[in-house]
């Protein structure tokens, strides 16, 4: 898998309604829905089944399972080499976990849904950059 398929698979999704806990292309999906429903088009089956989550960003949770489950399924590479195919975690608020996530197109543009809009193609501003909590490779991934 090369890194264009992924960018290619997430274009896909564009324009899909923003559904919480959704992951069907062209029908509704949330953030995490987009990430895992280009891994079922790229790599298979889900590794997972994902338990139900809140779409509350500002989770005060003590738990960050959002980035432990990026951590069991996805390769992590330091934020700063992020490029276009990976995926990106974000932590809206200090002390908050990471609660969203979007597949990066280029070293400063992404793709992701969220809450009221559909799945849409963003520019990595130093809004988003500043909120990165993690960045990840897929498995299988070949540079």
């Amino acid at each position: 898998m090369k890194r264009a398929d992924i960018v290619t698979s997430a274009r896909g999704w564009l324009g899909t309604p923003y559904q919480h806990q959704a992951s069907r292309r062209g029908v509704g999906t949330d953030c995490l829905g987009l990430v895992r429903g280009v891994w079922r088009e790229l790599i298979g089956d889900e590794p997972q089944v994902v338990a139900p989550y809140t779409p509350d960003w500002a989770d005060l949770s003590e738990t960050d399972q959002l980035l432990d489950a990026a951590r069991n399924w996805l390769r992590e590479i330091p934020i700063g080499s992020a490029d276009a195919g990976d995926v990106l975690l974000f932590r809206m608020g200090a002390g908050c976990a990471a609660k969203h996530c979007a597949i990066a197109t280029g070293p400063d543009s992404l793709i992701h849904a969220y809450w009221g809009r559909s799945v849409c193609a963003t520019r990595l501003v130093p809004w988003w950059r500043r909120r990165i909590a993690g960045a990840f490779s897929f498995p299988g991934l070949e540079d």
